[in-house]
């Protein structure tokens, strides 16, 4: 794949994330749905503007909100 195809890729994944951020209640929120459409704790962190450890504090308590172990 070329260059800037990757860019443009990476472009459409960008404005896709500030729409789900605009439809969610919170990062939290948008942290949850990144992740469960595939995307790794550090991308999200990327994406997010913030840290692979905040996004994984946010998996976290999800996880325990939601019941899980």
């Amino acid at each position: 794949m070329a260059v800037d195809d990757i860019n443009h890729l990476d472009e459409l994944v960008r404005l896709e994330v500030l729409r789900l951020r605009r439809t969610t209640a919170n990062q939290a929120e948008t942290i949850i749905e990144l992740s469960d459409a595939g995307f790794s704790a550090g991308r999200i962190a990327e994406l997010l503007g913030t840290t692979p450890a905040t996004v994984r504090n946010a998996l976290v308590r999800a996880k325990k909100n939601r019941g899980g172990d």
